[in-house]
């Protein structure tokens, strides 16, 4: 049998830190950037809230309905579904049936969990 070696060094970690030097300075760039090149005039009309476009009336912190919240999470919950589903789809032949028979019971769950949302009127805007 062939022994592995799982000892790491700070070498190993080169990589990693170069990749969150770059992230670090094309994020610091892209503010700096902008500042520099957009506009520089400010009126008071361009520093006024609007909402796409529209002048703003009323409070602006009216409560929202609990259905965007609904849906919001709904989605969420859906999205991390496939993410589930991503390592399930290239490992699919060398899990064979018995993958299969899982990820349907898993799919089974969730279509069900779907299925509840709707008859409980979740997805309803009215």
């Amino acid at each position: 049998m062939e022994s592995v070696n799982l000892e790491s060094t700070s070498v190993d970690y080169i990589p990693i830190l170069i990749q969150l030097g770059v992230a670090v300075a094309f994020g610091v760039l892209t503010i700096i950037g902008t500042h520099l090149i957009g506009p520089k005039v400010r009126t008071e009309n361009k520093l006024g809230a609007f909402e796409s476009g529209v002048e703003v009336i009323g409070n602006a912190r009216q409560p929202f309905s609990v259905k965007y919240f609904m849906a919001a999470i709904l989605f969420v919950i859906f999205d991390v579904e496939v993410i589930f589903m991503y390592p399930w789809a290239v490992n699919f032949r060398e899990m064979g049936m018995d993958g299969l028979w899982k990820m349907g019971i898993f799919l089974s769950i969730v279509v069900l969990g779907l299925i509840y949302e709707v008859k409980r009127g979740a997805l309803d805007w009215d």
